[in-house]
């Protein structure tokens, strides 16, 4: 019983202090309830929103992406269901840059990313070609020892390939009855002439003399050389057999008789290289045709050489593409007098190329100087003929080249860790200036092709402006993650797949490249900002007049009137003064002005048509060349003609100051034969220019 009444005691008690703990709670409870309504009371009750019935604004849902597929927005955290990362959350809507372009970033972040900066510049670069190719005979010195007569080959006195000869050598001895009846006929005119040489009839001494001139022609024409026609005539024996000799200097590398072989004329014996000079076959990228000219110097290594560099210079460059390699033929002559180089040779070569405005190309060596379209090793400082094959010579500007006598052929490049490319489009960021954080904006750019190190720009950027060279994938990536617009997003939000979003330029494609190459020669140089002294340009369009007469009396086949259309140009070329203008374009008109000197009293000597229109080519590259450094003289422009079919499908140049094409190269034959390629505008002027132009 005292047990039952000791434990009844202790539950008692420990009721007793639970319910002390209660009722302190509740107090407290109370009494925070009281302080929050009194302060709530002194307070201003929050508006509600009519249209959702709360209080105050309500937030932004936050969105969250992954990082790594951008495209990839949900409501809440979560996996990303491609690659099962956590989601991150997205920078809510109202706190985004207003320009969805821009990135901006604190010093320290940038520091971090490893950002850094190049200006956008005008400077002039080099693009290195590198080819593969092998070596190969020259064609063009290749001779081929063919039968001229029916027969029987008695005796090859070269048995085998491989062999040198000399011009003059034995190579061949032949049996023939044709040839034996041909050396009797000489013999018997040869006896005519001594016996009727003493006849009264001159009738009958000139017919004897004819047969015995025939006689010893055909001979000539049966493979006899004059000093053997000579020992037949003294000996008055004829041979039935005929040695034929070799017509040039070489290795013999092809055998395709044999002793004893009857042959009809024309059958091929031999074929004799002369390996003095060789060709090295190569092969170029189709992207790599931008900085390849006809005259560019090359050079090369061979195995059998380690360490010693050859030379030779450009002289083709095939026209068609090959489907299957994407490749271009281009051909190189390479002088071989030491005969080291042999056909077969594999050899690895370069084309270093200075690359000027437009993807022209500059050689110093060539700069200003006249070359044969047909041999590039004959390069003269003057109009002339080439020393080989007689053809004008032209301008290497015409070709593609150009000479760096001005700033403005500078072309507009960035580094080539600048751009960031996706094959349809180029994204550069560009630093922007004058903020209070570290901030660049993303760009769509237009480039042109690659040079080394550097892109030529063709649009979207300015000259001193700063573009990231490095960290531009960084800045890239958490754009994209912002869903704001970015190399693969143009428009923001989902990244572009497949041909989605084909907006913007990309750097130009090898068929752009090749077709730019083909056209060199006619790109106009960039257009001339600094003004022309006036007295100059007036001095220089009696010149201009002058031309034009030309070119419109050689339209109407009227040589007189040309040849007289030349002399008032060389008295036009007289009266401009020289001092007029400075520096490089006083370099450049005494340039022209010493060409057009020996030109014009060529033309106004022409014997024929044909003549005058071969002078006349010479004198359209030069005022050609004077429009484009100084625009038009004249009130109006001058247009640039051009007819691919002139002088035997090489093509001509001509200048016009009308549109309708009068071409002076076929006259009334193919009068409208022709295409305006360009048209020049007038020159720029100034009244206060009267002094002559400042050096560039």
């Amino acid at each position: 019983m005292s047990d039952l009444t000791d434990r009844a005691r202790s539950a008692g008690a420990r009721l007793a202090r639970h319910a002390g703990v209660l009722v302190i709670v509740l107090i407290a409870l109370v009494a925070g309830f009281l302080l929050r309504s009194a302060f709530v009371a002194d307070s201003p009750a929050p508006a509600l929103d009519a249209a959702h019935g709360h209080a105050g604004e309500e937030k932004a849902p936050t969105v969250w992406t992954c990082s790594m597929h951008p495209q990839i927005r949900s409501d809440k955290p979560g996996k990303c269901p491609i690659c099962h990362m956590d989601l991150i959350p997205v920078e809510p809507a109202a706190t985004a840059s207003a320009n969805p372009r821009e990135f901006t970033t604190s010093p320290a972040a940038r520091a971090l990313m490893d950002i850094e900066t190049s200006p956008v510049e005008r400077r002039f670069v080099s693009a290195e070609v590198r080819m593969v190719g092998k070596v190969d005979y020259d064609e063009t010195r290749l001779a081929y020892i063919s039968a001229w007569v029916p027969g029987r080959l008695d005796r090859l006195y070269v048995d085998y390939t491989g062999v040198p000869v000399r011009e003059g050598d034995h190579l061949v001895s032949i049996y023939s009855p044709e040839l034996l009846s041909a050396q009797e006929e000489l013999l018997q005119a040869r006896r005519s002439v001594e016996t009727i040489q003493d006849s009264d009839s001159a009738l009958v001494r000139r017919s004897t003399d004819a047969t015995y001139a025939a006689a010893r022609e055909k001979l000539r024409l049966l493979g006899l050389s004059p000093a053997q026609i000579e020992q037949l005539e003294q000996s008055g024996k004829p041979s039935d057999h005929l040695t034929i000799e070799s017509p040039a200097s070489g290795i013999v590398i092809h055998k395709d008789a044999r002793e004893g072989m009857y042959v009809q004329t024309g059958t091929r014996i031999y074929t004799i290289a002369d390996l003095s000079r060789m060709w090295i076959r190569l092969e170029a990228y189709e992207s790599d045709l931008a900085w390849l000219r006809y005259g560019q110097p090359v050079e090369f290594t061979a195995v059998s050489y380690p360490g010693e560099a050859f030379r030779g210079t450009i002289a083709f460059i095939d026209p068609i593409l090959d489907p299957v390699t994407r490749t271009v033929k281009v051909r190189v002559n390479v002088p071989n007098e030491d005969g080291r180089l042999k056909p077969g040779m594999f050899v690895k070569a370069v084309v270093r190329s200075q690359v000027a405005a437009g993807g022209r190309v500059m050689e110093a060596d060539l700069a200003g100087k006249w070359i044969c379209p047909m041999h590039p090793e004959i390069v003269k400082g003057e109009p002339g003929e080439c020393d080989i094959c007689g053809m004008p010579l032209v301008r290497t500007e015409s070709l593609g080249y150009v000479s760096a006598d001005a700033p403005t052929d500078r072309p507009l490049v960035i580094p080539a860790t600048a751009p960031l490319l996706t094959g349809t489009r180029a994204v550069v960021y560009v630093e922007v200036p004058e903020t209070d954080a570290p901030t660049y904006e993303g760009r769509e750019v237009a480039l042109g092709p690659r040079a080394g190190d550097w892109y030529l720009v063709a649009s979207g950027l300015s000259e001193g402006e700063r573009v990231v060279t490095r960290g531009n994938f960084k800045i890239d990536s958490a754009l994209q993650i912002a869903a704001k617009p970015s190399m693969m997003s143009p428009e923001g939000g989902q990244p572009m797949t497949g041909h989605a979003g084909h907006g913007g330029a990309a750097p130009a494609t090898a068929a752009q490249t090749a077709t730019a190459q083909a056209d060199a020669h006619n790109a106009a140089p960039p257009a001339r900002t600094e003004p022309v002294n006036p007295k100059f340009l007036s001095q220089l369009a009696p010149l201009y007049t002058a031309y034009f007469a030309v070119s419109t009396a050689l339209a109407n086949d009227d040589l007189p009137a040309a040849r007289g259309a030349a002399k008032n140009a060389s008295a036009a070329l007289e009266r401009v003064d020289m001092n007029l203008v400075q520096g490089k374009d006083h370099d450049a008109w005494m340039q022209a002005a010493n060409a057009l000197g020996k030109i014009l009293p060529d033309l106004a000597a022409a014997e024929d048509i044909e003549s005058a229109r071969k002078v006349f080519a010479l004198h359209s590259e030069q005022m050609l060349a004077l429009a484009q450094r100084f625009g038009s003289p004249l009130d109006g422009p001058v247009y640039q003609a051009y007819c691919p079919m002139a002088f035997d499908n090489r093509g001509g140049t001509w200048l016009q100051d009308h549109e309708d094409i009068l071409n002076p190269y076929f006259g009334d034959a193919m009068l409208r034969c022709g295409e305006i390629q360009a048209e020049i505008p007038p020159a720029t002027t100034s009244d206060t220019h009267a002094e002559g132009q400042h050096d560039e």
